[in-house]
């Protein structure tokens, strides 16, 4: 052994070939092996290798190989590197080895020319890497190389969601939870009427309309409406359900079925909503007249009636007089909307405005639609002030408020109030002599004195602090009026007035 050790070192000492390890084993071969190298290491540092021949290169290979049962290493304790010092494997290294790659082809033709016999010491020039990470994952797409991420597995309790056992109560619960789960599996009466209870049970709106509209899909009507007539919160459900959807032929079927007379009535007559054409509209009207409705709804479904036909007959006269041009008020007001279909205050504020002075005999008339359906005084008052306000018609205004009793006087009377009133000419642009009429109407002193202030009666607010006896109030309200005004000078004629014994 220990001769093999000498004869070995002799061998080292002797030798005219420097060590080299196996890193550089493919460059070596790459300058006197046949084959033109396929891979590229990444740049390094400069290395002179003398060329040799490849029975000698031979012979050192065996001499270092030998090397192995003398020295004892552990590779696994070993960190590889490359020539420029980093680690064999990591990113860094890939991205050069990546670039390496790339240049092979123009490297290759350089290679060749040092195996030809250059006798001189060569050196490869150390090349910058402009690569990123982001190269490296291109480089590897472009090379046809396909990743493919392992497909991950779903837990096993999601594919309970897809098994066909499941009860009726865990489907509704499931249900409520926002599972998906298939109904399908409920195939006989039974099964479909505990999934319906079970359902009702938990007290969830939209798990019972569900499991409503699968039964509907796949249940006959008679026994749908047979079943759902014992049990009356899905039933509820369900008759809420047809008419939020429009479908009104299987709600009439199923009213029918309960014997719900008044319903089926109610429901036939929301059909009118649908219909645009006003003719049509009428003669349907006219035929939800006889349906079984109550004693009230009747004459709602006969005043509707009576409005609609009156109605047209008001818009195709009214029509006819703007075209030709012939009603003074219609040229300096012109009609901005039809008057069919409006409400009943609609019709009368209408009338109001362009039929106030028509005789009761006329289907236009204000009164004639008062006494015909029967409209309290005080809406009467309420929308007729409102329309003759806006023609800014005063005296209509006051006729409109007085009344006479059997001796023949006069009084002023408004059922809405004359606060009310007040408001009412007032956002009409009533004038003051107006206002103030009807601001000394006003009952109540504190509510008068309000209103007087703010819409500047000021004969009104004088008459009342004299009236109250306060000269307080008075020379305080003197401040509010302008310097030299008729007012001032009422004021200063009511405080130095001895006769008047004030209170404070």
């Amino acid at each position: 052994m220990s001769r093999a050790r000498a004869d070995e070192e002799e061998y080292w000492h002797s030798s005219k070939f420097r060590a080299f390890t196996f890193d550089d084993e493919d460059d070596e071969l790459s300058q006197v092996g046949a084959q033109p190298p396929t891979r590229l290491t990444p740049p390094r540092t400069v290395l002179c290798v003398q060329t040799v021949s490849l029975p000698q290169l031979k012979e050192s290979k065996r001499a270092v190989n030998s090397l192995r049962d003398i020295v004892d290493d552990d590779d696994d304790d070993l960190e590889k590197v490359s020539w420029s010092g980093e680690p064999v494997g990591s990113i860094s290294w890939s991205i050069k080895e990546t670039a390496s790659s790339s240049s092979s082809s123009s490297l290759e033709g350089r290679d060749t020319s040092l195996q030809k016999g250059s006798s001189s010491y060569a050196a490869l020039p150390k090349q910058v890497s402009s690569y990123s990470l982001s190269s490296l994952f291109k480089a590897f797409s472009d090379t046809g190389v396909k990743n493919y991420a392992p497909e991950l597995r779903r837990p096993k309790a999601e594919y309970k969601d897809y098994s066909n056992d499941w009860s009726p109560r865990d489907t509704v619960r499931r249900m409520q939870r926002g599972k998906v789960c298939s109904l399908e599996r409920f195939r006989s009466l039974q099964d479909k009427l505990v999934l319906l209870d079970e359902a009702v049970a938990r007290h969830d709106g939209n798990v019972i309309t569900a499991v409503l509209i699968f039964l509907k899909r796949t249940l006959r009507r008679e026994v749908l409406f047979r079943e759902l007539e014992v049990r009356q919160v899905a039933l509820c459900h369900l008759i809420h359900f047809l008419k939020e959807t429009g479908e009104q032929k299987l709600l009439l079927d199923l009213l029918r079925f309960l014997d719900r007379t008044e319903e089926v009535a109610l429901s036939q007559y929301r059909e009118h909503l649908n219909i645009q054409d006003v003719e049509k509209k009428r003669e349907f009207l006219k035929g939800c007249i006889g349906l079984p409705f109550s004693a009230e709804d009747i004459s709602h479904i006969q005043d509707h009636y009576t409005l609609l036909e009156r109605q047209i007959i008001i818009e195709t006269n009214d029509r006819h007089l703007e075209m030709a041009g012939q009603s003074e008020i219609f040229r300096k007001y012109p009609r901005k909307a039809s008057i069919l279909n409006m409400p009943l205050v609609t019709t009368l504020f209408y009338s109001c405005f362009y039929h106030y002075t028509e005789a009761e005999g006329t289907f236009s008339s204000p009164s004639n639609l008062k006494k015909t359906f029967k409209i309290p005084d005080k809406q009467y008052v309420l929308t007729a002030l409102a329309a003759r306000a806006k023609l800014r018609a005063w005296e209509d205004v006051d006729a409109l408020l007085t009344t006479k009793n059997w001796l023949g006087y006069t009084k002023k009377k408004a059922p809405i109030g004359f606060h009310r009133v007040v408001e009412i000419l007032q956002r009409n642009n009533a004038p003051v002599q107006v206002l103030q009429e009807y601001v000394r109407l006003v009952e109540d002193v504190e509510t008068r004195l309000n209103l007087a202030t703010k819409y500047k009666c000021h004969d009104v607010v004088i008459d009342t602090y004299r009236d109250l006896k306060d000269r307080i109030q008075l020379m305080a309200y003197k401040c509010k009026v302008e310097r030299g005004s008729a007012e001032e000078e009422k004021i200063n004629s009511l405080l130095n007035n001895m006769q008047i014994r004030w209170k404070n």
